[in-house]
């Protein structure tokens, strides 16, 4: 049996970078905010290990572009925004998830029966 925090590991391991995506999709955003947003939310429990890996590889798809601003609280900052790539690809999860979420209700409802 499946103890609950690797069920959660395994159920957030395909969908934290499309939520990373998500985030950015309303404005750019640099890496340790989007660690902040992610971890604010019950369940998410990510990490900067966890999101900056996942942001090398967004920019490596060219699903995120990044630009170094000035900090008035710091060092330089490195911001992240979509890409014309990243909001079709975040685009394709959302139909994808809607369509896959209801597959899973189907069978969670239904008792296993249909």
């Amino acid at each position: 049996m499946t103890d609950n925090q690797t069920l959660i590991t395994q159920m957030r391991k395909g969908a934290v970078e499309y939520c990373v995506l998500a985030l950015l999709a309303g404005g750019e955003r640099y890496g340790y905010e989007l660690v902040q947003k992610l971890s604010s939310v019950p369940g998410m429990l990510v990490s900067e290990g966890t999101v900056y890996p996942i942001l090398s590889r967004l920019k490596r798809d060219e699903l995120v572009a990044t630009v170094w601003r000035e900090s008035s609280a710091g060092p330089p900052r490195k911001y992240y925004r979509l890409t014309p790539a990243g909001e079709v690809a975040l685009e394709d999860f959302r139909s994808q998830w809607a369509v896959f979420t209801r597959a899973v209700n189907t069978f969670l409802t239904s008792g296993g029966e249909l």
